[in-house]
């Protein structure tokens, strides 16, 4: 059988193309994340989806919350909206790893087994082959988790309660992280992005659905983890919220980014 890899995309648009200043630019945001409040392990993280020079940072603010978790997490089922080739349901690749500048992370075949018999989800690799949302992730997870494996989902057209199916079958244990992949607000200005972003990130703290895309490019994806999340008794935390307004672009057209940690209530236990 031959081993199929998706090569990168975006490397040298989206992100450093090689993978000495890649690495060195990942780790230079991880450690400047600020610190936080101390939280349980995340079961699930939003984070946006733009070049590294604009939402890296609120990335990282997430993504710094997994450095103790490596060698925990095995698994991580990354979600993410389709932003070139439209598709009904939510697509899986059809290729046995993912490239980057970092190295391949292998596609989890096993658990794509897991959603054999869920309609909404079907393989179509031209969805898969130039799409930002999911590569931009990769870096990040390669450099604070080591060795894992990947279950791709490009999410399009889809109800909230199809995605929460799908994460449902994928939901495992400590060993499975779940990534949802969305920018918030588009080309605002900046004050407008920081009110819509701001009642934005009050719906997701409620757990309360997202009304449309303009809320966020990803909003198909959130709600589904919304649901899942009240299902499972995760609460959300807000991680970072700013814009592009805040990090390299100008302040008239700004998109919105996000970063949030659901991790276990405390008086949830199944």
């Amino acid at each position: 059988m031959t081993h199929h890899i998706r090569p990168p995309a975006v490397a040298g648009m989206f992100y450093p193309g090689d993978a000495l200043t890649l690495r060195a630019e990942v780790q230079a945001m991880l450690s400047q994340a600020p610190p936080g409040d101390p939280l349980p392990p995340p079961k699930a993280l939003i984070v946006p989806h733009a070049g590294y020079i604009y939402s890296g940072p609120i990335a990282a603010s997430a993504y710094a919350r997994l450095i103790p978790l490596s060698g925990t997490i095995r698994r991580v089922v990354l979600l993410g909206p389709t932003h070139r080739v439209a598709v009904r349901g939510l697509a899986l690749p059809a290729c046995d790893a993912f490239a980057t500048p970092l190295g391949q992370v292998p596609v989890d075949h096993e658990a794509e087994a897991l959603l054999a018999g869920l309609p909404q989800v079907i393989r179509h690799p031209g969805t898969h082959a130039q799409e930002h949302s999911l590569e931009v992730q990769l870096p990040f997870l390669q450099e604070v988790l080591g060795d894992f494996s990947l279950v791709p989902l490009a999410v399009g057209d889809a109800s909230p309660e199809e995605v929460a199916q799908v994460l449902e079958a994928l939901w495992g244990g400590p060993e499975t992280l779940i990534v949802i992949s969305s920018d918030l607000s588009h080309y605002h200005t900046w004050a407008a992005a920081r009110d819509l972003d701001g009642a934005t990130a009050c719906r997701i703290l409620a757990l309360s659905l997202l009304q449309d895309h303009e809320q966020a490019c990803g909003a198909t994806p959130v709600n589904g983890l919304l649901l899942a999340a009240r299902h499972h008794g995760l609460v959300p935390r807000m991680l970072d919220l700013r814009n592009s307004g805040d990090t390299a672009g100008d302040r008239h057209r700004v998109v919105g980014y996000g970063a949030f940690a659901f991790v276990q209530g405390e008086h949830h236990v199944h």
